[in-house]
């Protein structure tokens, strides 16, 4: 295995091993590391058989928090943003060191690994009929004047299937590939929660179980978080193709949006749609 190999995972586990930095620095360094290993010299990898893609994403993000009611249309296309994100391909089925085809597997011709940095930044507001004109007291508008932003950060990988030959369709046999995927990430998120200090809170609200200092956390944190998604690519050029990824994502934390008021009705931890549109080129 090339020196170099060495010395790109030698700098992974020394940034990875630091304590931990903000956000922006998180950004910077995870940065940093995937394009060491997205655009390092071919002949790194090409002893693993496999070849590469690259693109951007963008599109719609609906987050579903505890701001808002549940299962309330205007509090889903409300709380809404445009993420962005980077991703990178191994594609088995194409060898880049001897520019051929691997032998017909069917791992090779039917899965791909993709990894990916996304940011979105969401505001959030507490709509739905329990804060609308006619809903008065302390209660009510105590959560209208409430406002909030999460920045989220996120890396990881996730393991993609096309039931058809991704061979086939690289070669240009076919114009869609649809697929399926699922995978981890690791999240870096930074709430920021405003509301009038001038406001009283009922206590009645909510049967008094919910204190609404106590359910805000406006600090920066991390954790992980699930992801599966259906898409699907079209082939735009031989060298490039188009996608459409719709995606659910949970979360492994309920403070991602700081805000975890203790009440029957939180349920379940913050969980995101995003419906992502793609631009990927094929490197050789």
């Amino acid at each position: 295995m090339s020196y170099k190999f060495y010395g790109y995972i030698s700098f992974y586990i020394f940034v990875t091993s630091q304590p931990k930095p903000t956000i922006k620095m998180n950004t910077r360094i995870m940065l940093l590391v995937v394009l060491f290993l997205v655009f390092s010299k071919q002949e790194i990898y090409s002893q693993f058989g496999f070849s590469h893609e690259v693109g951007v994403i963008v599109g719609p993000l609906a987050l579903y928090s505890d701001f808002g009611q549940r299962n309330d249309n205007e509090t889903n296309f409300g709380n809404t943003s445009i993420a962005i994100g980077i991703i990178h391909y191994m594609n088995f089925a194409y060898r880049a060191d001897c520019n051929c085809y691997t032998r017909d597997k069917y791992f090779n011709d039917h899965f791909k690994v993709r990894s990916e940095i996304d940011y979105h930044k969401t505001k959030l507001d507490h709509l739905g009929r329990w804060v609308a004109p006619d809903q008065q007291g302390a209660g009510p508008d105590f959560l209208r004047s409430m406002k909030g932003e999460t920045r989220i950060f996120e890396i990881g990988a996730q393991l993609e299937y096309f039931p058809l030959s991704i061979r086939d369709f690289t070669a240009g046999g076919a114009k869609l590939a649809p697929f399926i995927s699922a995978g981890v990430h690791w999240i870096s998120y930074d709430p920021n929660i405003t509301y009038d200090e001038q406001l009283g809170f009922d206590s009645n609200f909510y049967g008094g179980k919910y204190d609404p200092i106590t359910s805000m956390q406006n600090e920066a944190g991390n954790t992980w978080a699930f992801l599966a998604s259906v898409g699907v690519r079209y082939k735009l050029t031989p060298m490039s193709d188009l996608m459409l990824d719709s995606r659910v994502q949970y979360y492994f934390s309920n403070w991602v949006d700081g805000l975890n008021p203790e009440v029957s009705e939180n349920k379940a931890n913050e969980w995101h749609y995003w419906l992502n549109f793609g631009y990927i080129y094929y490197l050789q």
